[in-house]
Formats: structure tokens, C-alpha cells, sequence
């Protein structure tokens, strides 16, 4: 790494992540675009996802939180590319993220301006019979007002490579964070990990208070069948400390 090089902010590992991918109308998201990045396109469409997936040994400046460190996450999420010295660099803003401990969603605001909330949250993961590595299906779930949200996947044939120019590779090969700062700049932070296996899925369904989470601009999209919808296999990441980009 080049000396002058964003250090290292977190480490973990991200297992099991649930996407469930819709395509929506570009002009739904332009008022989320942040400063200086543009909307990512795949075969002419723009996407939104809810992924929920599962946090485990987590690490902040390699620092172990007692009771932070495995927990779930739930967020919606669209795609935007920002043109840099290295050429173009492929990331996701964040409409909201849940997590189930305070502490994490209050550090992320006050550090990043990300949009966490603190709720409870759960999971339910089935895993074979045969092989534990591969997964039958994968819930999570996540409470709101009194009233029960989840996303619940039910797998299809075994883990398989990406594809290049497919649409899961375009769904996970965004490895940056773009995020809007209250000054109106833009935050950038660098995500790190291998390319993930996924499996194909058999059911995938969404429950949640769409309008009061995430807003009433999303509700028709989110309450339609999704484009696609898989599982990623996850692994280890690395989550370097945020820099300001020109807009």
C-alpha cells in the first residue's frame, strides 16, 4: 500500500448475503446521487437491493467490541461509479441500514453520515445435510414499529462462480462506498474482498414497511416481484478509512 493510502477503518467477515435486486426508474434515485458520482447502468437499467447478510468477527482499528461484533445488517442500496485518477470506481449508496446494536449505527452516522438504524434484528440460516458449505436457504428478519420485516431466500443447485457481464457479478463487484456529507461533499471508502460464489434461488420474498423505512418513493418497486434475487457466499473484507472526493 502507498504510504499516503487510506488506512484500514474495519475488518470482518460478511456471510450469507441475501440480495433481492430491482430494477427502478433512474429518476427515483437521482436526488440520492451524491456530489461528484454518477448512476451505475447494467444492460441500460438502474437497480435498487435489499441485502441483508450477517457481520461476524468484527474489528474497528483492529480494536474487538465486546457484543459488537456478529450481528446482522439489512439495507437497501443502488449503484453509482465516480471517474477517478485510476479510472472508473464502482460503488453503492446506501438509502438505510439496520443493524441491531446502537453504538454501531451511532459511530457510523457521526463518522461516515450513513443512514443507520438501530433495530432488532435475527437470522435463520438452513445449511445441507450433506454439505455445510452449501447453503438451502437463508431469512433474516428485522422488527419495526411493533411489526415483523423480513427477507427470506430459498436456494437453487449449488454455489457457483460469478460470470463476467452478468448481473450478480454487477450487483457484488461494487467494492466502493459513496456517501452524501452534511456539507453536501462526498465521502469515499474503499471495500476489499475476493470475488464471491452465489447460489441461484428457488423462492425469494420480501416483507417490510417499505414507506416508513425506506420512503414512499420506493413502495411500488418494492412491492413488485424483484428483477433477480440470490445468495453470496461472502467472505472476509477490509473497510479503509473514508476520503473526500472532487465533485
Amino acid at each position: 500500500m502507498k504510504q499516503n493510502s487510506p488506512s484500514v477503518f474495519l475488518t470482518a467477515e460478511w456471510r450469507h448475503l441475501a440480495m433481492v435486486n430491482y430494477s427502478i426508474d433512474p429518476k427515483i434515485l437521482a436526488p440520492f446521487v451524491p456530489a461528484g458520482t454518477e448512476l451505475d447502468f447494467w444492460n441500460g437499467q438502474t437497480f435498487v437491493s435489499v441485502v441483508s447478510f450477517l457481520f461476524q468477527k468484527t474489528r474497528v482499528r483492529g480494536i474487538h467490541f465486546p457484543f459488537h461484533h456478529n450481528f446482522e445488517e439489512i439495507n437497501l442500496r443502488f449503484y453509482v461509479r465516480h471517474r477517478a485518477e485510476d479510472g472508473w470506481r464502482r460503488g453503492v449508496v446506501f438509502i438505510r441500514e439496520i443493524v441491531p446494536r446502537f453504538t454501531i449505527a451511532f459511530i457510523a452516522r457521526v463518522l461516515y453520515n450513513e443512514p443507520y438504524l438501530a433495530l432488532p434484528t435475527s437470522h435463520q440460516i438452513e445449511k445441507s445435510s450433506a454439505d455445510e458449505n452449501e447453503i438451502k436457504s437463508a431469512a433474516y428478519f428485522w422488527r419495526f414499529k411493533g411489526q415483523e420485516n423480513f427477507l427470506k431466500l430459498v436456494t437453487r443447485g449449488k454455489a457457483q462462480p460469478l460470470v463476467a457481464g452478468s448481473e450478480p457479478e454487477f450487483i457484488t463487484e461494487h467494492y466502493w462506498g459513496n456517501t452524501r456529507q452534511r456539507d453536501g461533499s462526498t465521502l469515499e471508502y474503499r471495500v476489499e474482498h475476493p470475488r464471491w460464489r452465489f447460489w441461484e434461488t428457488e423462492t425469494a420474498e420480501l416483507h417490510c414497511d417499505v414507506a416508513r423505512l425506506y420512503g414512499q418513493q420506493f413502495c411500488d418497486v418494492l412491492s413488485q416481484p424483484p428483477t433477480s434475487a440470490f445468495l453470496a457466499e461472502g467472505s472476509a473484507v477490509k473497510v479503509y478509512r473514508g476520503v473526500k472526493i472532487k465533485s
